[in-house]
């Protein structure tokens, strides 16, 4: 790996790292035993990013685009929001946050941006697997179910969550159901983008 290349990733891996030392500090600070458990799962997924990156080229604007989700992620569960603020009645942070009152949290808006960034990531893989035309349907429906289905994983954790833990701010069926509404709607955006853009040139560079 050239030294340009393991210095921008070391970028990547610095900032990952200060945030999620200053998010550990925080949640035990307010003892919120949910987000420690949550850092954990982003510091796993972190060394899934670096194999990625080693094993299919992995570009680095996709291991930032990852990088600013976990960001995004520790901030919605540990950034209070004033008394003031509207929410949906749980925890005063961002991810209970209405950005537009009854229509649109800060929560979906995360899920819609990290679940898009995951269907990126599925296309690229399949790019360097398949070497032909990759902006048919088939292929680009294939991505979009594979990140809804990391989007559904991450579901699953926020159920053995509140199986675990006596209190948490992962909220209720409704919650839920809109959390996958919103997690589709990111994946098919990243499939129209990648349709659009991807015949035309290509944005993103192996020996990038």
């Amino acid at each position: 790996m050239q030294r340009t290349h393991v210095q921008t990733l070391g970028a990547v891996g610095c900032f990952t790292g200060m945030y999620l030392v200053i998010a550990i500090l925080a949640a035990l600070r307010l003892q919120n035993w949910e987000f420690v458990l949550y850092i954990f799962v982003v510091f796993a997924f972190a060394f899934v990013a670096v194999a990625l990156r080693i094993k299919i080229h992995l570009p680095i604007s996709m291991l930032w685009a990852l990088s600013v989700w976990g960001l995004l992620h520790m901030a919605g569960g540990l950034f209070p929001v004033p008394a003031g603020w509207a929410t949906d009645g749980g925890k005063q942070v961002l991810y209970s946050l209405w950005v537009f009152t009854d229509l649109l949290k800060y929560d979906q808006l995360v899920h819609a941006y990290g679940f898009g960034v995951a269907t990126l990531i599925c296309w690229w893989a399949l790019k360097l697997l398949l070497r032909r035309s990759v902006t048919s349907g088939g292929v680009l429906l294939f991505c979009v179910l594979a990140g809804m289905g990391l989007g559904a994983f991450n579901e699953m954790i926020e159920f053995f969550a509140v199986l675990l833990l006596p209190e948490t701010n992962v909220g209720g069926y409704i919650n839920t159901g809109w959390d996958l509404v919103f997690n589709f709607l990111g994946c098919v955006i990243a499939a129209v983008l990648i349709r659009v853009y991807a015949e035309r040139r290509s944005p993103i560079s192996i020996s990038e």
